[in-house]
C-alpha cells in the first residue's frame, strides 16, 4: 500500500515508518522538521521511501499527495498542552483545521486512521473506566483541538480513530517530555522524582505498540472502519506514585511526594482498551521492558531539546 504519513519525522512517525517500510508497504512522509531532522536518515536508502518538507497548512500543495495516498496517517500535530497553550492558534489550525479538509477531500475508499488522546476523557467520573462509549471531557487545548478533529473523522466514511494512552520508550526523535520517559530521564539525572499530585491515574502504551496497531487496523480494515478505539495497555493503568516505583525497581531512587503543590497537568482516568483486544490486538511491550530501553537511550542521548515545547 502507498501510505501517507504527515508529521512523520516526530516522535511516533519516526518509528512507524521504518516498521511499515519492514512489512513492504512504499511510505511517503512529509513533515516541516521543526525538531532534529535526523529522526529519518536511517530511511533514505529505502527505495520504498520518499520525504517532502512541508507544512500541513499549505492545502493546494497537500492536494496531490493525499490524492497518491491508499492510507492516510496524519500526526501532524502541536501535541501536548504546554506546545498548545502557546502557541494556540496554530494548534487550532494545525490539529483541527488541516483535518477538516482532510475529511472533505478523501476519497471512501481510502483508508484514514486518525490518532487521537486518551487526553480526551480528562477526568474519570468517580473512578470509573472509561470505555469508547465514555463522555469526553478534555481539559487542555490540546485535547480539545484533538478531540474535535476525532469528531469529524467519526462522521467521515472509511476512518478509524484510535485515542491513544500515554506513549512511551526510545524513538530517534525521542520525546524528555512524555511522563515515563521523563520520570525515567529525571531519576537517572538526579536520583530523585517529586511527585504532584501522585494519586493520578494514567494508562501508557509502548511505542511499538503504536505502531503495530496502526498495522493491525490496517490488516483488519473490514472489521476496524467506521470505528474507534482505546489502545493502551491495560496492565499500566497507574498512577504517578506506582510508576516511580516501578523505576525505583531499576533505577535507586528518592520519591518525594509533594503534598501542597498542584500538578498543571489534570487528567486523571482508567481506560480500557478491550474494544481492540477483542479482536485480536494484544499489547507486547510492557513498562519494565520500556523503561530498560529507555535507561539505554539515555545512555546516547544528553540533549534538552527532546521535548515539544
Amino acid at each position: 500500500m502507498k501510505i501517507l504519513i504527515t508529521g512523520g519525522a516526530g516522535y511516533i512517525g519516526s518509528e512507524l515508518v521504518g516498521f511499515l517500510l519492514s512489512s513492504g508497504h512504499e511510505v511517503q512522509v512529509l513533515d516541516r522538521l521543526d525538531y532534529e531532522p535526523d529522526s529519518l536518515l536511517r530511511y533514505v536508502g529505502h527505495e520504498s521511501f520518499d520525504f517532502d518538507r512541508l507544512d500541513v497548512r499549505r492545502l493546494d500543495i497537500m492536494q496531490k499527495y493525499v490524492e497518491d495516498a491508499d492510507v492516510i496517517i496524519p500526526l501532524a500535530a502541536l501535541v501536548g498542552f504546554p506546545l498548545c497553550d502557546q502557541r494556540p492558534r496554530e494548534a487550532t489550525e494545525v490539529n483541527l483545521d488541516v483535518n477538516q479538509w482532510l475529511a472533505e477531500v478523501k476519497r471512501d475508499d481510502q483508508i484514514l486512521i486518525y490518532p487521537c488522546t486518551n487526553s480526551g476523557y480528562g477526568v474519570s467520573v468517580d473512578g470509573s473506566v472509561c470505555t469508547e462509549e465514555s463522555p469526553l471531557n478534555p481539559v487542555s487545548l490540546y485535547g480539545k483541538t484533538k478531540v474535535a478533529a476525532e469528531d469529524i473523522f467519526r462522521q467521515t466514511e472509511g476512518c478509524c480513530t484510535v485515542r491513544l494512552a500515554t506513549v512511551f520508550g526510545p524513538s530517534s526523535r525521542a520525546r524528555t517530555d512524555l511522563l515515563v520517559n521523563n520520570f525515567v530521564l529525571k531519576a537517572i539525572k538526579e536520583r530523585i522524582l517529586v511527585l504532584y499530585e501522585c494519586e493520578l491515574m494514567r494508562n501508557y502504551v509502548h511505542i511499538w505498540d503504536v505502531c503495530r496497531v496502526f498495522e493491525f487496523i490496517m490488516e483488519n480494515w473490514d472489521r476496524c472502519k467506521n470505528e474507534t478505539f482505546n489502545v493502551g495497555n491495560d496492565s499500566i493503568n497507574m498512577n504517578k506514585l506506582q510508576l516511580a516505583e516501578k523505576i525505583n525497581e531499576q533505577i535507586p531512587i528518592e520519591i518525594i511526594r509533594a503534598e501542597f503543590t498542584q500538578d498543571p497537568d489534570k487528567r486523571d482516568y482508567i481506560v480500557s482498551s478491550q474494544k481492540i483486544y477483542d479482536l485480536g490486538f494484544k499489547c507486547e511491550y510492557d513498562l519494565d521492558f520500556g523503561i530498560n530501553q529507555l535507561i539505554k537511550m539515555y545512555k546516547l542521548i544528553d540533549r534538552p531539546w527532546y521535548a515539544n515545547y
